[in-house]
Order: C-alpha cells, then sequence, then structure tokens
C-alpha cells in the first residue's frame, strides 16, 4: 500500500473519531444526565434549556474544528508522507474541546447558582452496605480466555525461541509510518510481547477488582432500585473488560507470530493491530448505548417507590470542569466518574496518592526494564 496513502488514511481517521468522540462528550450517553458538563443538576434540571444551549455552544466550535483540522492534517499527511500532522492537530483538536468545556461547565455553575436551582428540595445520599459485605464477585470465568492465550502465545514462542535469528525487527510508530528497528535477540525481547500479556491481564484483574469494591453514586430517590441495578452493572462490566483483555491478548499474540517470523507486512500489521482494536471500540460502544454511565440505561423495575429527596449537590469536591475529585472526608479511593464513564481517583485521599505513586513507580520500572532488555 502507497505510504502516502496510508499516511493520509491514519490522519483523517484518528481525527475523525477523536472529533466524533469530542462531540459526544456532553452527550448523556458518555455522562449521568444529572451532571451535565460535570456539574451536578436536579433530575428536573437535567433537560434545562440552559443546559440544551451549552451543548450547542460546545458542539458547533468542536465540529467545524474537526472539519478544518482533518482537511488539514490530511493534506498535510500526503504532502509530509508523516502521521505527526496528525497528532499535533489531534492535540490543538483536545485543547480547543477543554476550553469548550471549561466555559460550559462555568455558564451552568452560575446559571445553577443564581437560579438557585436546589431550593426547597431534600438533598441526600444513601449507601448499601451490602455492596462491602457481599460485593459482586469476581467472574474468574470470563478471565480464563486470556489465560488461555498467554499460554498459547508462551508456546509457540518456547518452540519459536531456537531457530530465531540473531536479531529481531521491532516494529514502531514513528512520525513517518511504522518503521523497524533491529534488536538483539534475547529471552527479554522474543517473549516481550508475553510479558506485556501477562502485565496487562493482571493489571485488569487487578481494575475489576477494584471497581467492584468501589463507592457506588446510588440515587438517594430510589436507594433499593439503583442499588439492584448497580449489581447488574458490575457484573455486565467487569465481564465486558475481561472480553477486552482476552482480545488485547490476541493482538499481542499476533503481533508475537509477527516479530517471529519476521513479517514486515503493512496488511498484516494493520489487520492485526486494526481488527482487535475495532472489537475494543465496539464493546465499549455497546457498553455506551446499551448499559450507560453508571449503570442508567439498565432497567430498574416497575416498583413506586420515591423517598422523595435528590443527589447532594457535591460540586465542592469537584474540580477541572467536573474531572478531578477531591474529598479528604471521602473513604472511598475509587469513585464513579462525572465526565465518561468509569472510575476516577479520590485525588483527596492518601491511599488513592500512594497507589498512584506506586503504579508509576511500577509502570516507570516496567519501560526502564524494556529498554535495557532492547539495548542490551
Amino acid at each position: 500500500m502507497n505510504d502516502v496513502l496510508v499516511s493520509s488514511l491514519v490522519n483523517a481517521g484518528l481525527l475523525l473519531l477523536l472529533g466524533a468522540a469530542l462531540y459526544a462528550a456532553p452527550s448523556p450517553l458518555l455522562n449521568p444526565r444529572t451532571v451535565p458538563f460535570g456539574v451536578r443538576v436536579p433530575p428536573e434540571r437535567a433537560e434545562d434549556p440552559r443546559v440544551d444551549a451549552e451543548r450547542r455552544r460546545y458542539r458547533a466550535p468542536v465540529l467545524w474544528a474537526t472539519v478544518v483540522g482533518t482537511v488539514a492534517a490530511t493534506g498535510l499527511g500526503a504532502l509530509l508522507d508523516s502521521v505527526a500532522a496528525g497528532v499535533v492537530t489531534g492535540l490543538v483538536l483536545c485543547a480547543v474541546a477543554a476550553v469548550l468545556w471549561l466555559r460550559a461547565h462555568r455558564a451552568l455553575s452560575e446559571a445553577k447558582e443564581r437560579g438557585d436551582w436546589y431550593a426547597g428540595l431534600r438533598q441526600g445520599a444513601v449507601a448499601d452496605t451490602s455492596l462491602r459485605t457481599d460485593p459482586v464477585r469476581l467472574p474468574w470465568a470470563w478471565s480464563v480466555p486470556s489465560f488461555v492465550v498467554i499460554a498459547v502465545t508462551a508456546v509457540i514462542g518456547a518452540f519459536a525461541y531456537p531457530g530465531l535469528p540473531d536479531t529481531l525487527a521491532m516494529p514502531e510508530r514513528s512520525g513517518d509510518g511504522t518503521r523497524y528497528h533491529e534488536v538483539a535477540t534475547t529471552f527479554w525481547t522474543a517473549f516481550s510481547m508475553v510479558f506485556g500479556q501477562i502485565l496487562g491481564t493482571a493489571a485488569l484483574l487487578a481494575l475489576v477488582a477494584a471497581m467492584l469494591r468501589s463507592r457506588a453514586d446510588l440515587d438517594a430517590s430510589r436507594p433499593a432500585a439503583s442499588s439492584a441495578r448497580h449489581r447488574r452493572f458490575l457484573a455486565l462490566t467487569s465481564r465486558a473488560l475481561l472480553a477486552i483483555s482476552a482480545v488485547v491478548d490476541l493482538m499481542l499474540l499476533g503481533l508475537s507470530g509477527m516479530l517471529w517470523t519476521d513479517n514486515r507486512s503493512t496488511p498484516v500489521l494493520f489487520t492485526v493491530v486494526g481488527v482487535p482494536a475495532l472489537v475494543t471500540l465496539g464493546i465499549v460502544v455497546l457498553l455506551a448505548v446499551r448499559v450507560g454511565p453508571g449503570g442508567e440505561r439498565l432497567p430498574e423495575g416497575a416498583d413506586s417507590e420515591n423517598t422523595g429527596m435528590v443527589q447532594r449537590d457535591d460540586d465542592r469536591h469537584w474540580r477541572a470542569g467536573g474531572t478531578v475529585y477531591t474529598n479528604g472526608d471521602d473513604p472511598a479511593v475509587l469513585v464513579p466518574r462525572r465526565v465518561g464513564m468509569g472510575w476516577t481517583l479520590n485525588l483527596g485521599n492518601p491511599r488513592a496518592l500512594i497507589g498512584s505513586v506506586a503504579v508509576l513507580v511500577l509502570v516507570l520500572g516496567a519501560a526502564a526494564l524494556a529498554t535495557l532488555g532492547l539495548l542490551g
């Protein structure tokens, strides 16, 4: 395939995908409906005209920035035969979206304060202690495919290792496309993808275990129903994450095969990387559409439970447009995100800071060992 065409397609594809994600960012598909732009509002204000207006003010510039940036980066990518233009344009697009998001966050915060949106409402927060005493169990059966793929990769590598040449061609993505550099064949370089499988699967299992013990953001008006829904949400999400782990391990199996056979075919590389990436994207989209953030789109049942309370206005604990949570009085380490799906760290909790430092040291250490192995 022509390198210029590949660079243009990569630039256009990445920017269009990024632009679509940024355009959809304020959608209830990706955020709890009662925290538009990271601002907590009462349920009856979730579709307030001011909220819709801020979404339009955010989306129109993002759309135009995506179109202009994609055209410019695609042209520059073809002219320079490089994906660097797409990377730089993507960073600029993210910066534009961040500025627009913060503007909308500030505007809604001011509108909520001026209009006194919580006047006359009973605010509250609820907790289900059974989520700690009887938590959702980690679905170990869903991790079996990952272990099988890792074992298959290791066995194939063990048979291939004695016949490998003195050097291996390691692929890397640079500003002007995929390039290969020769490294000495050692145990560490030959089985680098296997180590990646092991570390990645272990990290994801640890993440799922932590997620199952994280604090739930239950609906104060329907605590029992939302607790049951949260359990279903955890079960579905943990299975989806373990399925993604197996898909990523399959990708690393394919990359290992290319490494051991010295296959440098661009179409094969795109298939090995692209197909798992599309499958992973499909799982994430399915979660967003069918499950929603915190399981909002899962059915609750037809009971008439209603405590008459609304979720407590806790904006004071959220910073940076609702993306950073800092609450020293909250013992939780992981809390549901306000922006996007998933969880975020409570940076006001010392245990979260210690854990973050430990993970950072582990990642840097693994990167250093990998670099030394490649150089050696």
